[in-house]
């Protein structure tokens, strides 16, 4: 097998926010691309391949989300929870990819459902990380109330990560949304207090403020430009970084 030649890195170990309309088909709106996640596992499997460990929390948004569930007269806890068994099949489809690419992985619901999936447990997580494996979180935080993107930030925080990369549609974080308003300013770095005091949509407040506590800095970037995320672990000027 031939090797991936050796880079320079700057982050050995990311965690990767996926959200859930990433993996939708843009051509006809279905909420399954099965071209996305093979261009997916592609791209983290150049990425694994110079040593990188891998986790990943996936959203669910392109299956159902818990807020627009309560106009249909579902209560946001029930809906949130059928939010959070969505993207336990975002992380089976994306583990399929992968392992169709022959990269090792393990998915880990924070709700049980051992038939499917690992429970979380936080030192098993950074075992299998450590030997090798990507590792993608499913089921958010295991509540209802809190995000995917703080299911991130914490995920980040417990296996100790050394950024939380979070994958868009766009190269940044901009200062209004840029495909609506052509004047929108992409920032090139923001503090976690700017980003909070700014109430910039990327990401919500309680991500922001788990990874200002835990020192994780984040790096917002456009997934979709081939190797963007190979750029961004080699700490080259890409997207947006948010930090002290």
């Amino acid at each position: 097998m031939k090797r991936a030649r050796k880079v320079r890195l700057k982050y050995r170990r990311i965690l990767l926010k996926l959200s859930g309309e990433a993996f939708q088909n843009r051509r006809d709106g279905s909420s399954l691309d099965f071209a996305v996640f093979t261009d997916m596992a592609r791209q983290l499997k150049r990425v694994h391949r110079r040593g990188v460990q891998i986790a990943v929390v996936v959203g669910g948004g392109n299956i159902f989300r818990g807020l627009p569930g309560e106009e249909c007269g579902i209560d946001r806890a029930t809906g949130d929870a059928m939010g959070m068994l969505a993207t336990v099949i975002n992380s089976l489809a994306l583990q399929s990819a992968l392992e169709r690419e022959g990269v090792h992985t393990r998915v880990m619901s924070a709700i049980n459902m051992p038939a499917v999936a690992e429970p979380f447990i936080r030192r098993r997580a950074v075992r299998h990380l450590e030997k090798g494996r990507i590792v993608i979180f499913g089921a958010g935080t295991g509540h209802p109330f809190f995000t995917t993107d703080t299911a991130a930030a914490l995920r980040a925080s417990e296996i100790q990560a050394d950024a939380l990369l979070k994958a868009t549609k766009v190269d940044g974080i901009y200062s209004a949304d840029p495909t609506k308003d052509p004047a929108a300013r992409r920032y090139d770095r923001l503090t976690y207090r700017e980003a909070i005091e700014q109430r910039l949509a990327v990401m919500d407040a309680a991500a922001f403020s788990l990874c200002q506590d835990n020192r994780i800095p984040i790096i917002v970037f456009n997934f979709f430009r081939r190797d963007e995320i190979l750029r961004v672990v080699r700490g080259e000027r890409v997207g947006t970084l948010v930090t002290d």
